[in-house]
């Protein structure tokens, strides 16, 4: 079982990062091969809107350190997305790299990733309001869905602001474990 996982946060040690780590430690536990990336420290660009992933390519053009990231995700058998909640959407380390995922779709649409992928988002904000910022994961669902990945599982976190607080969450981080545990399982 191979697993991706896509860190947006700046804060290695954050809330979403943590949570992610979480569901990392209890999938590694369980034998499953863990590749993780902190976007934060890496460089690359977001989607030029060049079209060439539609015209010249079957993959982004672009070369640079997101390059072995997306060639990672179509090669993994789950996706872990995480995200700390900055303006009401993924933080933008994220939503740049996620723009990129354009070259997973064909020119008609169709996706280019193999199928049978399952993807985890993994969301962290500081307002406590359940309702506030729900539309997050119906729209990266959609796309997630889009390109292949089912299920497309939900952990979030809400009322998480400070370095730590996911800790004041324990059934949550027990139910990031359990997920992992499950999704690596054998069948």
């Amino acid at each position: 079982m191979k697993i991706v996982a896509v860190l947006g946060s700046p804060r290695p040690q954050g809330n979403s990062a943590a949570l992610a780590r979480q569901f990392l430690d209890a999938a590694r536990d369980q034998g499953a091969a863990v590749q993780e990336y902190q976007l934060n420290s890496m460089t690359y660009q977001g989607c030029q809107g060049c079209l060439a992933c539609k015209t010249d390519s079957d993959t982004c053009v672009l070369e640079d350190e997101a390059t072995p990231v997306l060639a990672a995700i179509k090669e993994a058998d789950v996706l872990v997305l995480a995200s700390p909640v900055y303006y009401g959407d993924l933080i933008g380390q994220l939503k740049c790299f996620f723009d990129r995922t354009y070259s997973f779709f064909n020119p008609d649409f169709s996706s280019r990733v193999p199928p049978g992928k399952k993807a985890v988002l993994i969301l962290a904000q500081a307002n406590p309001d359940p309702d506030q910022f729900a539309g997050i994961y119906p729209r990266y669902m959609h796309w997630l869905k889009l390109y292949g990945f089912h299920p497309v599982y939900l952990l979030r976190a809400v009322g998480v602001k400070d370095m730590g607080d996911i800790n004041g969450q324990p059934d949550l981080l027990t139910q990031a474990a359990a997920l992992a545990r499950e999704l690596v399982k054998p069948a």
